[in-house]
């Protein structure tokens, strides 16, 4: 049985040993002929009379301390919020530091994610950039502008559940506040003017700030009956263009983030009557407004920034 082949720079290494040892006799010839230093030849020479062959392999560059290393503890966290999350770099040092009072930069995490082969996520769960970037914008006021929008949601599936029924469809009702990001979120089994009535009267009770305009897009939920209703409270009311829904983009967006950290986390969880829904619903209403930090605010909460706006208006 043959001997495993050696790796290329072992064998020159043995090579130049055997050469200054068996054919000149001169170690300062055979590193000259070589191209290499006389302590880099004895460093060789003592490794290979140490350890044998073994000796004149290439030696690991990794340092013997890191004091500057991020603690195994962190990489995990960072692990987590990316496999669970799908959390980016920067979103994942936020919460470091506001959950776990630690310290690393948006590119620490990277490179942290990249030597795990994780800095990109799979092709399914990205989302594809427009080419045109539209400019964004922000209400410098609290209620200055209100952003109203439904999602269709499936009823959760129930594991207790034992004859197959039919479930009831579910609408989730969604405001956002435009300078905050405050949002109220509400279940309900109709998607209607009525029903819309009494999601904006449930939002004006429980937003902290009186509400100048109401943005909604066109939809059947929206129209004269809701329309003069918010007229009548004293609150504008504003259309966006026909088929433009990133004029509406903050709620658009936040709905997304529902699917991602709500709605996904939900999977196989028994829900099919609108009390308890709107129960787990509030639990997640709550993290997003006091507890979530929130990328379009420089890694504040919404109930942050709203005390940021309230103590800094004249």
């Amino acid at each position: 049985m043959s001997e495993p082949l050696l790796p290329r720079e072992v064998r020159r290494r043995l090579a130049i040993i055997q050469h200054a040892e068996e054919v000149t006799g001169n170690v300062a010839m055979t590193c000259r002929y070589y191209g290499i230093s006389r302590p880099t030849y004895y460093t060789w020479l003592r490794r290979y009379r140490e350890q044998g062959v073994d000796g004149l392999r290439d030696l690991s560059r990794r340092p013997r301390h890191s004091p500057n290393a991020t603690h195994v503890d962190v990489v995990g966290k960072i692990l987590y919020l990316r496999k669970n999350y799908h959390f980016g770099p920067g979103k994942i040092a936020m919460y470091l530091k506001r959950y776990h009072d630690v310290e690393v930069s948006q590119s620490g995490v990277w490179r942290i994610l990249k030597r795990l082969d994780l800095n990109r996520l799979p092709a399914s769960q990205r989302y594809k950039r427009l080419d045109k970037r539209w400019q964004r914008y922000e209400k410098q006021l609290p209620g200055h502008q209100v952003q109203i929008d439904v999602k269709f949601v499936e009823p959760l599936k129930t594991k207790a559940s034992s004859a197959p029924k039919r479930r009831t469809k579910y609408y989730q009702f969604t405001a956002i506040d435009d300078c905050t990001r405050l949002r109220v979120l509400r279940i309900y089994p109709r998607c209607d003017q009525k029903t819309a009535i009494q999601f904006l009267d449930y939002v004006l009770e429980r937003l902290p700030f009186q509400v100048q305009v109401v943005q909604t897009d066109n939809g059947a939920e929206f129209q004269s009956a809701f329309h003069y209703h918010v007229l009548d409270k004293g609150i504008g009311h504003r259309y966006i263009k026909p088929r433009t829904p990133r004029l509406n983009g903050k709620v658009e967006r936040s709905h997304r983030i529902d699917a991602e950290e709500f709605y996904a986390l939900l999977d196989g969880v028994v829900i099919d009557d609108a009390n308890v829904f709107n129960n787990k619903l509030k639990e997640w209403e709550d993290y997003y407004n006091y507890h979530r930090p929130h990328g379009g605010l420089g890694g504040q909460t919404p109930y942050e920034r709203l005390r940021q706006k309230t103590q800094t208006r004249p």
